[in-house]
């Protein structure tokens, strides 16, 4: 399963309910974006390295950007940018997470809702 930078947020803020959600899956992936977006969220060294141990620790895998991935995000936001919620990051998430075959664990379904092909296992914190 492919993880959204909100649901690991959670977890970084001690929500048992997303740690849960992270111990029950067997495969975790996340995209580079989501990876960069924590990084970019991180206040110190401290928190950087928290971060790191943490997605290293859980043993998450990180998927990078390749050609296909970014061409179905382009798509998505032709598509889908006017009117939605779904923003470059999103679009460059739901495009890992249906390239590589992964449903996607988001506390924010909204934004990826119009992607029809884009599992999606909604989290609620």
């Amino acid at each position: 399963m492919l993880f959204d930078t909100d649901v690991l947020i959670w977890v970084f803020r001690g929500n048992r309910k997303a740690a849960r959600s992270v111990d029950a899956t067997p495969d975790r992936f996340i995209s580079i974006v989501t990876y960069m977006e924590l990084v970019q969220g991180a206040r110190s060294r401290q928190e950087l390295r928290r971060i790191k141990d943490f997605l290293s620790d859980a043993a998450f895998q990180v998927v990078p950007l390749s050609d296909s991935i970014g061409h179905r995000a382009s798509i998505y936001v032709e598509e889908y940018g006017l009117g939605t919620a779904l923003g470059v990051a999103d679009a460059l998430i739901a495009a890992t997470a249906v390239e590589h075959n992964q449903p996607l664990c988001t506390g924010n379904h909204r934004h990826y809702s119009p992607i029809k092909e884009l599992a999606t296992k909604a989290f609620r914190p």
